[in-house]
């Protein structure tokens, strides 16, 4: 074994130095709320992709003259839906992406401020 070391197979160990590591601790309802994951993203995301349709469709009713009133009734409700759901959705993305951040936020302000001396804990 000391002949490998010597001719070369392990690589050389490099090790940049860190000069502060912060560490926060979370509890069990934080780590499971985290681990859930942000559904933003998708309420976004299908948030704008409902409002660009609504906005088309009443953009179409808007300028153009529709002879059947079965596709107008189509046309309106398709309009109207799509304001709606994509409406609710885009509120549903607003308040988790405040819930996420408020749990973020939480969770940072309990590292105590820069300069203050932080108390040891013996195990007693």
């Amino acid at each position: 074994m000391a002949s490998q070391d010597q001719s070369g197979f392990l690589p050389a160990v490099r090790r940049g130095r860190i000069e502060r590591l912060d560490i926060y601790e979370i509890s069990e309802t934080e780590l499971q709320i985290l681990e859930r994951g942000s559904p933003e993203s998708l309420f976004l995301n299908f948030a704008i992709f409902l409002l660009s349709i609504a906005i088309s469709f009443l953009v179409t009713l808007l300028t153009t003259e529709i002879q059947s009133s079965r596709t107008f009734i189509v046309f309106v409700v398709v309009a109207v839906l799509g304001f709606i759901i994509g409406l609710v959705l885009l509120a549903l993305w607003a308040w988790h992406r405040h819930s996420t951040a408020l749990i973020f936020e939480q969770i940072r302000r309990r590292m105590p401020p820069e300069g203050v001396p932080t108390v040891e804990i013996d195990g007693r």
